[in-house]
């Protein structure tokens, strides 16, 4: 059972967000926007302008009270010590946004919307930089690469995943995820979902940046490296029954945490793999590998399993059933401890608590 945080959102959370300092900011449908103490409390609310969904919140690594939210068509910068009235507001897309993503000297936003544009937001000069525009359909996720801040990785329902470099107006590669089933997928599932297209929904970059994750809606879970100006897959495997809803890979490890249309959040040690190929492999990342991950329910019983490949199936290292559709995952440390937070189509927060990998 998980801890639930209620009493918050009256309606389905669809993004959460957590700060250095162990805030959790989350944003729901109707414009709801609020944010929460550690021992879930709710602590501010507010109803963004136009009362539109919102779709993402972000906050900024260098200033922890400064929150960015997309909302419709809109970005807005708030101050989470005051909620009410924002700090700034910027309308450069033309249709609604599902993603933001900053990059590590944040000073551009990215932004990804539902015509397939993804606009890169100059901060400091408070005007796009950038229009990048090669997805025809939905831009449902896009994502900063850690160390490159001129780089980026983004996916849609359009099938494709590209990279970019924002010195080009144009992707440097593009990869077709239906087409690109030269690699026979692995299942720890029962066979199917075979004629189920591969809308992407979501990215994830890894701490090193250059490994990165796609969950799709045929269930799959694709894992790619960039190699200079292109990228190939390393690894393939169905991870869910359903769509995968959510990919977000933990800080400084190959772990990938996942979460499903079909209920289920799953932990991946996906290292073994990468670490073929990977001559410098990040510095935590193998001593991470080698240990358990438990998952510890409210009775203070323990589930514990270990990653294996297992003739030749891809099995992940911990698996939760939450029961309902994921709408985003949030790995973050609360008082000290690593937790998983889940929105779904509740109008609570639920969090699993972990114990140090």
């Amino acid at each position: 059972m998980a801890v639930k945080w209620i009493g918050g959102h009256s309606s389905p959370i669809l993004c959460l967000n957590a700060s250095s300092e162990g805030l959790v900011a989350s944003g729901a449908e109707g414009g709801d926007l609020m944010t929460w103490g550690e021992d879930g409390t709710p602590l501010g609310h507010t109803r963004l302008e136009g009362a539109n969904d919102v779709t993402c919140v972000l906050f900024s690594p260098a200033c922890p009270t400064k929150l960015y939210a997309s909302h419709g068509e809109t970005i807005s910068i708030l101050d989470v010590r005051s909620l009410k009235g924002s700090l700034d507001h910027f309308h450069v897309n033309e249709e609604e946004i599902n993603c933001l993503s900053l990059n590590e000297t944040e000073n551009l936003l990215a932004s990804a919307d539902d015509s397939g544009a993804i606009k890169i937001l100059d901060l400091e000069n408070k005007k796009v930089s950038r229009s990048l525009k090669r997805h025809s359909n939905i831009c449902s996720s896009v994502a900063f690469r850690p160390q490159r801040p001129q780089s980026l990785v983004s996916c849609g329902l359009d099938m494709q995943v590209m990279l970019w470099n924002l010195q080009k107006a144009r992707p440097l590669w593009i990869t077709n995820l239906q087409e690109d089933e030269t690699e026979e997928m692995e299942s720890p599932q029962s066979p199917g979902q075979l004629l189920n297209p591969a809308l992407a929904h979501s990215v994830s970059v890894a701490s090193c940046g250059n490994i990165f994750s796609c969950g799709a809606e045929d269930g799959k879970i694709r894992i790619f490296r960039v190699m200079g100006v292109k990228c190939e897959q390393e690894l393939g495997f169905k991870g869910h029954t359903l769509g995968v809803s959510q990919v977000c890979f933990l800080p400084e490890s190959y772990l990938l945490l996942t979460g499903g249309n079909d209920g289920k959040v799953m932990i991946w040690d996906v290292s073994s793999e990468v670490e073929k190929k990977q001559k410098s492999p990040t510095k935590h990342t193998h001593r991470k590998s080698t240990k358990r991950a438990t998952y510890t329910n409210q009775d203070g019983n323990t589930n514990t399993s270990v990653t294996h490949k297992e003739q030749g199936k891809i099995l992940p290292k911990l698996s939760i059933e939450h029961g309902e559709k994921v709408n985003w995952l949030l790995s973050t440390k609360i008082k000290g401890c690593q937790n998983i937070l889940v929105a779904d189509q509740t109008s609570c927060i639920s969090v699993y608590p972990l114990n140090e990998f």
